[in-house]
């Protein structure tokens, strides 16, 4: 290695180091800020040394230039412009499309270098290969996987779970080939046998993710951005690239640890999650307001009585607060119960939303406090001496079917929201959640249905308080 070479590694290093912090200061909503400006600069860093390292080497034509730099041009404008418009709710589906461009990059990048060193050669050395065909395998599973995923978010394409006969059969000879013809590319150094492995993989990451079911696609996205992490690190090891494998480690590993971590907090088990087959999207067809046994409705008015004449009130935000974009109005009503000396905090379930984090970004937007909000295994103790819970369109996080066994979401940990002196729970209607089952919470004698969108909801609640409290 020339002296230049090492020179751009030892940069690359302090690129690597700047992911290393920036992911550090993420972990507090104080420094997360700076974090994204310390993986930014990180970022800016390895792109200018890649420049240098061209440069250097002469080996890109006024041809190559030009397509490398509209290409830059086009996907940075892209990603730009989708970061800056798209919407809150659909942070899964654009994460996942993120995770579908990292992983056929990386698989483009050893597809590219084997493809050269099978034409100037016969013999390819083991490891090199190995690197290449794991790269291959994983980064060509994701870009399949997290466009089906992506698909399934967003409507495209069915959330509920897509099974056949044989399905499970399929997936494992889909492997097998994958695997087979990976091994007699290491063997023998073979271009038809390398497109067998991306025809195999590419299939497979289809067939792993159609099965699953929209309640369970925010854990996939999770173990997908996961996989796409580890195919970066394994290019990095095909070209030789330190940034790459600091960086792809990076994220396969806390890709790996959030996966786990939402995996418990549905108490099921990823491999579990990848047999798929449960959950069948928020598709459950929608009751009159006011129907079903033991359900009661409220009016604004009477919420309001019980929110500014207690002492506690628990807000538990869920998709629905998302979906209506609803965080600046439920910021403003808590702002007038605190003015009014009432005791106001948030609960967090831990995949509430579509994604760990989600009402905790959404809720940051509209600047409320982040002391009140409170993670599920804090805020579940406090339950019983609040005097109103107040749920804005969480589902599932909230059904007390959970401590029950024997339907889809048995042994789930959820918010105690039931242990309340009062609960009001803002919905359009008495649909179902992700899980297809109806919210046992919904006919307890304390709970008052208020069905209306969030957004609609808050504002006449916020109105109706502040007559009251004048």
């Amino acid at each position: 290695m020339s002296g230049f070479s090492f020179g751009t590694q030892l940069i690359y290093v302090l690129a690597a180091s700047c992911f290393v912090l920036g992911l550090h200061l993420m972990n507090s909503p104080a420094t997360a800020r700076r974090g994204n400006q310390f993986s930014t600069a990180g970022m800016v860093i390895a792109v200018a040394t890649t420049f240098a390292l061209i440069i250097h080497a002469g080996v890109i034509t006024a041809t190559g230039w030009i397509v490398m730099l509209v290409g830059a041009l086009i996907g940075g404008g892209a990603g730009l412009y989708a970061a800056r418009t798209v919407r809150m709710t659909a942070m899964p589906q654009l994460v996942s499309m993120f995770n579908a461009v990292g992983g056929g990059a990386a698989a483009l990048v050893a597809i590219h270098d084997y493809i050269h060193v099978a034409a100037a050669v016969t013999g390819v050395g083991e490891s090199t290969t190995i690197t290449t065909l794991l790269d291959v395998i994983i980064g060509s599973v994701t870009f399949s996987g997290s466009i089906i995923a992506a698909g399934k978010l967003q409507g495209l394409i069915t959330s509920a779970p897509v099974t056949f006969p044989g399905a499970r059969v399929v997936n494992a000879l889909l492997a097998a080939l994958a695997l087979g013809a990976g091994g007699y590319v290491i063997s023998t150094p073979s271009l038809a046998a390398l497109w067998i492995v991306i025809a195999a993989s590419l299939a497979f990451g289809i067939a792993m993710v159609m099965p699953i079911g929209g309640a369970d696609m925010p854990v996939v996205i999770s173990l997908l951005n996961a996989l796409t992490g580890t195919a970066v690190a394994m290019a990095g090891f095909v070209i030789g690239n330190w940034a790459l494998i600091i960086a792809g480690a990076l994220v396969g590993a806390s890709g790996g640890i959030l996966t786990k971590l939402m995996a418990d907090a549905m108490n099921r088990s990823i491999g579990n999650i990848i047999v798929g087959g449960f959950g069948t999207g928020d598709t459950g067809a929608p009751v009159v307001p006011g129907a079903g046994a033991g359900v009661r409705s409220i009016s604004a008015d009477d919420a309001a009585i019980q929110l500014a004449y207690a002492s506690k009130v628990i807000i538990v935000p869920g998709y629905g607060l998302a979906a209506a974009q609803a965080q600046h109005e439920v910021a403003d009503l808590a702002d007038v119960l605190e003015s009014h000396g009432v005791d106001v905090s948030y609960a967090i379930h831990p995949v509430a939303g579509r994604m760990p984090g989600h009402m905790n970004v959404l809720l940051a937007e509209a600047n409320v406090p982040y002391p009140l909000l409170k993670e599920m295994d804090d805020i579940n103790p406090e339950f019983p001496r609040a005097d109103v819970a107040l749920v804005i369109g969480a589902n599932d996080v909230t059904n007390p079917a959970a401590r029950r066994p024997g339907n889809a979401i048995s042994g789930m940990p959820i918010l105690n929201v039931d242990q309340a002196k009062s609960i009001i729970v803002i919905k359009r209607s008495m649909g179902h959640g992700y899980a297809g089952i109806d919210n046992e919470l919904y006919t307890n004698p304390k709970t008052s249905m208020y069905f209306s969108d969030a957004k609609t909801a808050l504002t006449e609640l916020t109105a109706a308080v502040k007559t009251l409290v004048g």
